[in-house]
């Protein structure tokens, strides 16, 4: 990711070969379809980690318990005071290809 041969060629498009142009674009596609694929395993690892959560929560609530605790809301205080606006799509993409290899 952030592989700047992937910009070099769309520099110099013209100076390019059909077949330059083929393998790059294959090159291309194949790391789209593994960064889709991680992305619908992460999804799905969100999905299964929602339901348990949502299934305690219920099974809390149902108890008598509360179902929003002091340090939820300690949480959500966090996730909203955070500034993500330093956060580039480069850190985004190279923290997704560490976890790859």
């Amino acid at each position: 990711m952030g592989d700047s041969r992937y910009d070099d060629v769309l520099i110099d498009l013209e100076g390019k070969s059909n077949d330059e142009l083929r393998a790059v674009l294959n090159e291309l596609y194949e790391e789209e379809q593994k960064i889709s694929y991680r992305r619908r395993v992460l999804h799905g690892k969100i999905d299964i980690l929602r339901a348990e959560l949502v299934s305690r929560l219920k099974g809390q609530r149902e108890g008598g318990g509360d179902v929003i605790s002091g340090g939820d809301v300690e949480r959500l205080i966090e996730i909203l005071a955070s500034d993500l606006r330093g956060v580039s799509n480069i850190d985004v993409a190279e923290s997704l290809g560490d976890e790859d290899e």
